[in-house]
């Protein structure tokens, strides 16, 4: 990347999460004034921050810098991107607070996007599985990889895939938004669990050689793949936990099925 881009880079690492870190801060204002009564949890808030904070880190310096040079750099930068940030951001509701703060009418079109069906085909486990877990085969075992790292554009690309899709699967397994796909505990243990298990297996090809499309070191492989096999069973672990502390148990999810949520407005986030 050339100094142009990187000092691009460096200015959106900052501007873009405190940007959306104030709409966020405006809004859980104006939730607590709305209805008092409910209100908006400070850890809520507090999570959400914590996750852009974690986009930030590793859009700058020293992270960034590393990932145009290193490997291991890159996969710090996978990471932060694409699996510790989207739990931060998605247990800070985003969706429910946005619902709150809307007039009706938004409010009713949001949730029709959410209850639509390309909403619920989003928002299934395995769409969101294949998006998030399933790519990094695609992106590390064909020139895929090389050929986005060569443009800047094609970091871009990389870095809004990984936050967007670990978002993805961050919420259909332990989000407190709305999710009308979402089936039960069980089976979003069984897909947190295939994810972890792809992970693994990805990590221990690459950390081997096999069939690597990354043109890199075998230092850096070796490395970048010890930091996805560690790094990435912390945080499929700390979402497992958050899976079982946002757990609300009702009828339908001890059969298995799709777990029913309480209504928005009387829902105590």
């Amino acid at each position: 990347m050339n100094d142009h881009g990187a000092h691009f880079a460096g200015v959106s690492g900052v501007l873009a999460p405190v940007l959306v870190l104030l709409v966020y801060l405006h809004l859980a204002r104006r939730a607590r004034r709305r209805n008092p009564v409910l209100g908006w949890r400070g850890w809520r808030t507090a999570s959400f921050a914590a996750g852009l904070v974690l986009v930030a880190a590793a859009l700058l310096p020293p992270v960034a810098s590393l990932a145009h040079a290193d490997f291991r750099g890159h996969m710090v930068q996978h990471m932060l991107i694409g699996m510790y940030a989207p739990i931060g951001l998605v247990l800070g509701a985003p969706v429910t607070l946005l619902l709150r703060t809307l007039p009706v009418a938004g409010a009713r079109r949001l949730t029709a996007v959410v209850h639509s069906r390309p909403g619920r085909l989003a928002a299934h486990p395995a769409t969101a599985l294949l998006l998030s877990t399933g790519s990094i085969v695609a992106l590390y075992f064909t020139p895929l990889y090389d050929a986005a790292a060569a443009h800047a554009a094609g970091h871009w690309l990389l870095h809004a895939h990984f936050l967007l899709s670990g978002c993805l699967f961050a919420h259909v397994i332990a989000g407190p938004d709305p999710a009308p796909a979402r089936p039960g505990v069980r089976a979003r243990l069984v897909y947190l669990g295939c994810a972890i298990a792809v992970h693994a297996v990805v990590a221990q090809l690459m950390y081997a050689g096999f069939r690597v499309g990354v043109r890199a070191p075998v230092a850096e492989l070796r490395g970048g793949a010890e930091i996805m096999y560690y790094g990435g069973d912390i945080a499929e672990l700390l979402l497992a936990a958050a899976l079982v502390t946002t757990w609300r148990p009702d009828r339908r999810d001890r059969r298995g099925g799709p777990a029913r949520r309480p209504r928005l407005a009387h829902d105590p986030v």
